[in-house]
């Protein structure tokens, strides 16, 4: 069993029988009384970040969680399923686990992040940048570039993403998954 000593972030701890990823944390040390740390937990089943104060001593359960390299193969009305790279196992996963779903694309690598003692998939993660094509955008107006004109497209998975104006229909673009937004053009 570990001490809140042990504290860093992106440790996963079981916290009031739930899990909990440490996001940040600080050792703080006053003048008068005993010395404790100040958490941001963000919960591994909804998300959430919460604010917890542990005092310096204090047993924490640090749990072990796994990162493994899944491929998105369809979604049904069981959810989203996932194949193993390695091993060609499927799992399936709810919406909600998933984040950036919206970019989420036939054959696409993912990172499932799974509790290792329980083999439960616990979320899934998108690579942090995806080359999609845009199949609908309003024509742009030539020589308009005083400005960091955005106008809205539609990429292939359906989403809408604010793109500059002279991006055009079948063009490739590269988004950030974690903002979505775009980034740049791509070859």
């Amino acid at each position: 069993m570990a001490t809140t000593a042990d504290i860093k972030n992106g440790l996963t701890i079981e916290f009031n029988g739930k899990l909990y990823q440490i996001v940040y944390f600080q050792h703080v040390k006053p003048g008068k009384g005993g010395a404790f740390v100040r958490t941001k937990m963000k919960s591994l089943e909804n998300g959430r970040v919460i604010e917890n104060t542990f005092n310096s001593g204090v047993k924490i359960d640090i749990v072990r969680i796994e990162r493994r390299p899944y491929q998105f193969l369809y979604k049904d009305d069981m959810g989203y399923n996932f194949m193993h790279s390695e091993t060609f196992e499927q799992i399936s996963m709810q919406e909600a686990l998933i984040e950036g779903v919206e970019f989420l694309k036939e054959g696409q690598e993912v990172e499932v992040i799974v509790h290792a003692e329980t083999e439960t998939p616990l979320s899934c993660e998108l690579p942090p940048f995806i080359i999609v094509e845009i199949t609908y955008t309003e024509p742009g107006l030539k020589g308009d570039t005083s400005t960091n004109a955005l106008k809205p497209a539609t990429i292939e998975t359906g989403t809408t993403v604010m793109v500059p104006l002279f991006i055009e229909i079948g063009e490739k673009i590269k988004v950030d998954t974690r903002t979505k937004e775009y980034v740049e053009r791509s070859k």
